[in-house]
């Protein structure tokens, strides 16, 4: 890699160290790569190579950078690379043969945005200067459109990367509308193109983006639903996680429309997938539909049944405490409602297996159960004495007197709380 090499001895030896590095045989830290193998790549990507070095350098930079935030750092204030960067996306080589300038201009394209996409990837300062690069999401959203997969698939992995910023979700993104192009994208995309967009769309969909609301009306919901169905799970998992974004803090229409678009059938499917993170992003889902007074009663009459066999098909299965803890906090959730409160106070069973987890070994577990109890029992609440009596029938009473005993001193902040509730 020394200075003096051919460039394309440089070029390769680069790689070689950044192959190593990534698969685990050279740390980030060794000065092989920090101080050797980065500036080499940044500074083979400069105007004085030809376009093929410098693509092939640039690619390689991302690669190396993906996934340490020590190397991004690093490499954002190198030798003026991010300006670099941006000269690759408007960049118009010299020549007559049209097709061929497009094809290297479409090169230099995909490289830049997979640079971008890594050096951004985890602090918000480097996602903020890639941001404020001039024309920047002007040629990202072209991106998005182009007619080169490559191209279009860079793009969105460089969207994907930058609307890791809460910031710039508020303000960038909702001034370009990127989620038009990107919702265009998602119908009949390729897997690998329908991945990473899906990934920006949990992103796009959170409760303070602007753009949420547009992408509503848009057909988010279907798109979404449909994607819980495919076989791929990182495609199930990115489904699943945008609706759970979708849903929280939503008005009763959209969750009402997540339930009737996705059904209660396919929603028991998530919740005995073999995949932890999609069981789990299930049950987020179902925590922030369950959420609201009337939007719990509301949703418990249409669907009671159906949610309640659901969770304690999760309650009886998954060994994973914390699958356990998120099914016990749709309980409490539950509990939470005006009328729902009656499918727990009326099912033996549930009560029986809350009972049993106030005295599970994780605290996480235990309070989850307590809670359930706790929203039961609110003595303000019309009928908590005949709950109250209901519970005292299975001893949940006595098992709170025993839990005082607990040194663990947030758990006994909650017993202490549900006791308050027992009238004597």
């Amino acid at each position: 890699m020394a200075r003096d090499q051919p460039s394309q001895m440089q070029l390769i030896a680069a790689k070689c160290i950044t192959f190593l590095h990534r698969a685990s045989a050279i740390p980030a830290t060794d000065p092989k790569v920090m101080f050797k193998t980065l500036p080499c790549l940044v500074c083979l990507s400069k105007a004085q190579y030809d376009w093929a070095t410098r693509v092939t350098a640039v690619e390689t930079l991302a690669y190396l950078t993906e996934v340490d935030s020590k190397l991004q750092e690093v490499a954002s204030i190198s030798n003026h690379l991010i300006p670099t960067l941006a000269n690759f996306l408007h960049y118009k080589p010299a020549g007559s043969n049209q097709a061929e300038v497009e094809h290297i201009s479409r090169e230099l394209r995909a490289a830049a945005f997979m640079a971008f996409a890594s050096l951004g990837a985890n602090d918000e300062d480097i996602r903020k200067k890639i941001i404020e690069t001039e024309n920047l999401m002007g040629a990202v959203v072209a991106g998005l459109q182009d007619a080169e997969p490559k191209v279009r698939l860079s793009a969105i992995r460089c969207l994907h990367s930058l609307s890791r910023s809460v910031q710039q979700l508020r303000t960038t993104f909702q001034d370009h509308s990127v989620w038009k192009p990107l919702m265009e994208l998602l119908k009949g995309a390729s897997d690998d193109i329908l991945s990473v967009a899906s990934s920006t769309l949990c992103n796009l969909l959170l409760e303070f983006s602007p753009s949420k609301e547009p992408m509503l009306e848009s057909g988010a919901v279907e798109l979404l639903c449909n994607l819980t169905r495919r076989c791929d799970p990182a495609l199930r998992l990115n489904g699943t996680w945008a609706l759970m974004n979708m849903a929280f803090q939503a008005e009763q229409k959209i969750k009402l429309q997540i339930l009737n678009s996705l059904g209660t059938d396919q929603i028991f499917r998530l919740l005995q997938d073999p995949e932890l993170e999609i069981l789990m992003k299930t049950l987020g889902l179902l925590r922030n539909l369950l959420s609201s007074k009337p939007h719990i009663d509301h949703i418990m009459g249409l669907h009671g049944a159906a949610i309640m066999h659901a969770v304690l098909y999760v309650l009886e299965g998954s060994s994973d405490l914390a699958v356990k803890e998120q099914a016990l906090c749709i309980l409490a959730n539950i509990g939470d409602g005006d009328t729902a409160k009656n499918f727990l106070i009326h099912n033996e069973e549930v009560l029986k297996k809350i009972k049993d987890y106030m005295t599970n070994k994780n605290v996480k577990v235990q309070v989850a159960a307590i809670f359930c109890i706790t929203n039961l029992i609110w003595k303000d609440e019309p009928g908590s004495l005949e709950r109250q009596m209901r519970l005292k029938e299975f001893g949940i009473d006595k098992l709170l007197h025993a839990l005082i005993q607990t040194s663990d001193t947030f758990l006994w902040e909650k017993v202490k709380a549900a006791l308050a509730q027992f009238s004597d």
